[in-house]
C-alpha cells in the first residue's frame, strides 16, 4: 500500500498554500479582544468562493468539483496551517449532511446556492450539553399540515452567524431528522459564544416557531457518516498546524542565543523538537490514512477517522505547549501567534468530542467487528 502523495495532490497543496499565504492575514488577531471579524472572516470567505473551494465536495452534477477526501485534506490542511478565519467548516458540515440526507431534488436545489452564489451554511446538531448522538432533547419539529415548525435550541454551532441556511437535527413524530431553515427567519436567534479559538466562530442558536424543510434521510444513519468526515477535517487542520508550529519553533531555536549559543544547540531543546517532529510525522500518516479510507469507503474508515482525530488532537496540544515553552516569555505574549495555535489545538480537541471519547468508540467498533 503506497501512501505517497501523487503529483496532483502535491500541486493542489502547493496552490492552496500559496493562496493562503498571499491572501490571509492574522495580524489583526494579535490584539487583545480581537474577533474573527477583525481578521477578515467575511472577506476571506469571498476569496475562498472565488477559487471554488465551497464546491470541492459537491458532485459535478450540481456544479461542484467532487474531489476526494484526500484532495480535501490538502486544502483543509493548508487552511489549518494558517488558521484561516472563514465559514468553511460550517459549510462543509451542512453540505455533507445535505448530500447524505436530502432527496435528489433537494440536493440539487440547496447546493446550487453554495456553488453558484457562494452561500455559507452551518450544521446545528449538538445540544446544550454538547451531545450530538441519539435523540435531540433540546429541539423538536412539529408537523402542521405540510409544514414542519421547529422549537428549541442548539449549541456549539460553527459559523451559524454567517450562515444563509442552517441544517438542524431535531426530533419529530417520524424520528430524528434533519431540517433546513432560513437563518434569516425572525424566529432564529444566533448568539456568538466566547469561544477560546478566536480564529473560528462558534454560536448557540435558538429556534422559535421556525419553519423548516425536512430531509428524508434518517439522522441516526446520516450523522455518523458526516461525523467521520468532519473528524478528518479537524485531523487535517491539526496535522498541518503541528507542522507549522514545529517550523516556527525550529526557526526561533536557531536564532535565539543564550549563554553564547543558539538554544537549539542544547540537548533538552533538541529532544523536545525531535519529539514534536515524530508526532508530526505520525499525525500526517494517520490523517492521510483516514482520508484514503474514507475516499475508498473501506470497512474500517470510521475507525481510521476516529483514531486520526484522537491522535492528532492530543499531539497538536502537546506541540503548541512545547512551542510556547521553547519561546519562553516571548511565547506568552499576545503579539506572537503561539497563543492562536494553542487555542486552535485546544478547541479542535473538544469540538466533536474529547480524544478519550473517540478512543472509546474505536474500542466499541473493533469489538463489534470481532463479534
Amino acid at each position: 500500500m503506497n501512501f505517497a502523495l501523487s503529483e496532483e495532490h502535491e500541486f493542489l497543496r502547493t496552490v492552496a498554500r500559496t493562496f493562503v499565504k498571499n491572501e490571509i492575514d492574522l495580524a489583526p488577531l494579535l490584539i487583545p479582544g480581537a474577533t474573527v471579524d477583525d481578521a477578515g472572516y467575511a472577506s476571506n470567505w469571498k476569496k475562498i468562493v472565488e477559487v471554488g473551494w465551497p464546491g470541492l465536495i459537491v458532485p459535478e452534477a450540481c456544479g461542484g468539483s467532487e474531489m476526494s477526501c484526500i484532495d480535501l485534506a490538502m486544502v483543509v490542511g493548508e487552511m489549518g496551517r494558517e488558521l484561516v478565519p472563514s465559514p468553511f467548516f460550517g459549510t462543509l458540515a451542512a453540505t455533507w449532511t445535505i448530500l447524505r440526507a436530502a432527496s435528489p431534488e433537494q440536493r440539487d436545489r440547496m447546493l446550487a446556492s453554495v456553488v453558484g452564489d457562494g452561500a455559507s451554511m452551518a450544521l446545528a446538531i449538538a445540544d446544550a450539553d454538547g451531545a450530538s448522538d441519539g435523540p435531540s432533547s433540546d429541539t423538536r419539529a412539529t408537523q402542521k399540515g405540510d409544514r414542519f415548525v421547529l422549537n428549541g435550541s442548539k449549541s456549539f454551532v460553527v459559523d451559524a452567524a454567517a450562515a444563509t441556511n442552517i441544517v438542524v437535527a431535531a426530533d419529530s413524530a417520524g424520528g430524528r431528522r434533519f431540517f433546513v431553515v432560513d437563518a434569516r427567519d425572525a424566529g432564529v436567534c444566533v448568539d456568538v459564544l466566547p469561544w477560546r479559538d478566536v480564529t473560528r466562530q462558534v454560536c448557540s442558536v435558538r429556534f422559535d416557531d421556525v419553519e423548516g424543510e425536512m430531509l428524508p434521510g434518517d439522522a441516526a444513519e446520516v450523522w455518523p457518516w458526516v461525523r467521520d468526515r468532519l473528524l478528518l477535517v479537524l485531523s487535517a487542520e491539526s496535522a498541518a498546524g503541528i507542522e507549522r508550529v514545529l517550523e516556527s519553533t525550529v526557526a526561533y531555536a536557531k536564532e535565539r542565543v543564550a549563554f553564547g549559543r543558539p538554544i537549539g544547540a542544547y540537548q533538552a531543546i533538541k529532544h523536545a523538537l525531535a519529539d514534536t517532529f515524530g508526532t508530526s510525522e505520525c499525525a500526517n500518516v494517520a490523517t492521510l490514512y483516514a482520508a484514503w479510507a474514507l475516499s475508498q469507503q473501506v470497512p474500517d474508515a470510521s475507525i481510521a477517522a476516529a483514531m486520526a482525530q484522537a491522535y492528532t488532537s492530543d499531539a497538536y496540544i502537546a506541540a503548541t505547549q512545547q512551542s510556547i515553552q521553547i519561546f519562553g516569555a516571548l511565547g506568552f505574549s499576545w503579539e506572537m501567534k503561539n497563543h492562536l495555535y494553542f487555542k486552535r489545538a485546544r478547541a479542535n480537541a473538544t469540538l466533536l468530542g474529547q480524544a478519550s471519547g473517540h478512543r472509546a468508540r474505536v474500542i466499541d467498533m473493533v469489538a463489534r467487528a470481532a463479534a
